[in-house]
């Protein structure tokens, strides 16, 4: 059977059983208020009958009292003046014969024993048991449906007339379901009728309505295959699908499916591409933005706050959309040169442009054009590159490559000087021992020069161990860390100490987590360095500072102190290995610091004043570590995400 119809059925007996049902209800309402009318009418002939037996008690007892005042005598008076009362009678006769649904009416007294009855065979008799109509009223519709349709029986209404507050005699009318049943049927079977040609109706309607609102599918069907052709689906494919034409249906939900996987498989392609280029973006310290032919930002890396001075912690997201004189303000020298080369309209490569703080800047203007030769460009791509920054990568790649140098060179001089100095070694501890043997007073001086060279073979052997473990290759364990607490092990290191030499040190970081990726233990190590230096200084003691800042995608550490500072021509060399200008400095330190920065894709720069009698005396070591990948780019993610979401649903 084919879908189509199968859902035709499954609408048209879905209708059906809601008709069935409904009318099922409004046949058992209808019942119910059959019934609570007839309750109602003859509750009426009942008061009726009971105002008329009042009365002919009333009028009876007036004219032949009881002859004492015994129970018994009161009844037989009662009984007279009930059947001497035509009036009663008259009633009583009238109900039964034009009432449709009454069979009899009577009166009995508070034991049951019939007074007066429309059935002469009843009186004197006791009354027979009867269901009570009110509780058929009352009950459920299968009670009421067994009732009026089941075995025939009579149902009573009853009304008492009351002496005392005690019952003293009881009207009864007698309503026989089968006078109900020959009320109801005539119009219970126009009810069933209406209601059978309204489930028919209501299951032809639904099948025709299902036939057409399922008959559009060709057409959906043949541009859905178009749209999957356009995009690329498998003609093969497509030609079966069409081929078979077994139901319009299951070839909308095929192409339904080959339409989604195509589209998860471009969403995926577009996810990563996206991912890729922000990841690229985060990474680059050239400020790139991209404008379209109306000069709006649709894509801005996070660089380009650094080149507009913006505060440190304003998303660079929020420039995307502006147009490009929101951007760069024209009162500016950057804003002035960049609108400048917009509005001539040609390429620009590397035009140098000096900013009001100093720094020189490199901007370039790459034009997209649409592909129709040359007519027209649907964007532009601006790059701005910091000079000083070029020029102090170049810097860190020389101090890098002459710490590789000297890397090679020590993993050799290590090895051919430990075997000499072993020997050595050997030999002096036997000649200590025969000169000890031999008398100390005759060899006293030898004694003391064997004891002076044996010491410094130990400061040589441990300048080679030294020099042997900085060449060794490092085993980083790298692990996400807060910088802040970080330094905060640092600095509860150094308390004491910087304390001892009347060194005061603060700390300034933001309160927000910075979030690193690094070898913690490397890092005190490298920080712990910085410190010490900056301690030894100042010798006189002054104030040390740490600051903590995010510099877009990097963390920026700098370590400023009041010393003495650091004359410019040894500025170039203090990176070295074993360059130092303290008496008992080893020169390992800050080469140690470098080459930790280095395996942490860090990069560090020092600025320092040796001028006594300038203000801004002493020296700030400035190092920077990357973002954590996860916390750099979660938002970017997400924007590409949504990009990736907007374009499928504008295509489909």
């Amino acid at each position: 059977m084919r879908l189509k119809t199968k859902l035709v059925l499954a609408a048209t007996g879905l209708t059906f059983a809601i008709v069935l049902v409904l009318s099922a209800l409004f046949l058992s309402e209808l019942l119910r208020q059959r019934i609570e009318q007839t309750a109602s009418a003859n509750d009426v002939l009942v008061h009726e009958v009971w105002l008329e037996t009042r009365k002919a008690v009333e009028t009876g007892l007036r004219a032949n009292p009881p002859v004492d005042k015994s129970d018994a005598a009161l009844h037989e008076a009662v009984v007279n003046a009930l059947r001497s009362q035509t009036a009663l009678s008259d009633v009583m006769n009238t109900i039964v014969r034009y009432s449709p649904t009454v069979q009899d009416v009577s009166v009995t007294d508070a034991n049951g024993l019939t007074l007066v009855s429309t059935d002469p065979d009843a009186v004197g008799d006791q009354s027979v048991f009867r269901f009570s109509l009110a509780s058929v009223q009352n009950g459920p519709i299968s009670r009421q449906m067994r009732v009026v349709f089941g075995r025939p029986r009579v149902l009573d209404i009853s009304q008492s007339l009351e002496r005392n507050g005690v019952p003293f005699l009881v009207v009864h009318v007698g309503v026989r379901s089968t006078f109900l049943k020959n009320s109801y049927e005539p119009w219970l079977l126009d009810a069933l009728i209406f209601a059978a040609l309204a489930a028919v109706a209501a299951m032809l309607s639904a099948g025709l309505l299902a036939n057409v609102a399922l008959r559009p599918l060709e057409a959906i069907s043949a541009r859905l295959e178009i749209l999957t052709r356009a995009a690329g689906a498998i003609p093969e494919r497509l030609a079966e699908s069409r081929g078979t034409r077994t139901d319009e249906v299951v070839r909308v939900t095929r192409t339904l499916d080959r339409l989604g996987e195509q589209m998860r498989t471009q969403e995926a392609g577009y996810t990563a591409l996206q991912a890729n280029l922000n990841q690229m973006l985060d990474t680059l310290r050239d400020g790139v933005l991209l404008f379209t032919a109306d000069r709006r930002a649709v894509m801005v890396s996070d660089a380009v706050a650094y080149f507009l001075g913006a505060p440190l912690n304003e998303d660079h997201e929020k420039l995307v959309g502006m147009r490009l004189e929101e951007i760069f303000a024209p009162d500016s020298v950057l804003g002035e040169a960049v609108l400048e080369a917009f509005a001539e309209g040609g390429q620009v490569s590397a035009q140098a442009v000096t900013l009001e703080d100093g720094k020189q800047v490199q901007f370039s203007l790459d034009r997209i054009d649409n592909g129709l030769g040359g007519i027209g460009n649907v964007a532009t791509m601006l790059t701005l590159r910091d000079m000083e920054s070029v020029a102090q990568l170049g810097q860190e790649i020389e101090v890098a490559r002459r710490l590789a140098a000297i890397g090679r060179l020590t993993a050799g001089v290590g090895h051919e000087v430990k075997n000499p100095i072993n020997a050595m070694v050997l030999h002096l501890e036997l000649l200590r021992g025969k000169l000890v043997h031999g008398g100390v007073e005759a060899f006293g001086g030898a004694q003391r020069h064997v004891d002076i060279l044996a010491g410094e073979m130990q400061r040589l052997d441990r300048v080679v161990q030294t020099l042997a473990d900085f060449s060794r290759p490092m085993e980083l364990h790298l692990r996400e860390h807060d910088l802040r607490q970080v330094v905060g092990t640092v600095m509860e290191l150094m308390a004491t100490e910087m304390q001892e030499n009347r060194v005061v040190l603060k700390v300034n970081a933001p309160k927000e987590p910075l979030i690193v990726r690094v070898d913690a233990q490397l890092m005190q190590q490298a920080l712990l360095n910085l410190l010490l230096n900056g301690m030894q200084a100042m010798p006189d003691g002054g104030a040390m500072v740490v600051r903590l800042r995010r510099d877009h995608q990097f963390v920026v550490v700098e370590v400023i102190d009041e010393g003495v500072g650091i004359p410019p021509e040894l500025l170039p060399r203090i990176f070295e290995l074993y360059f130092t200008t303290k008496p008992k400095g080893s020169g390992i330190g800050l080469a140690m610091t470098y080459r930790i920065l280095q395996l942490h894709g860090g990069a560090m720069e020092v600025r320092s004043n040796a001028d006594p009698n300038s203000v801004e005396r002493g020296t700030t070591f400035t190092f920077r570590l990357p973002i954590a990948a996860g916390a750099a780019t979660e938002s970017r993610k997400a924007a590409a995400a949504g990009a990736v979401h907007k374009e499928l649903e504008e295509r489909v």
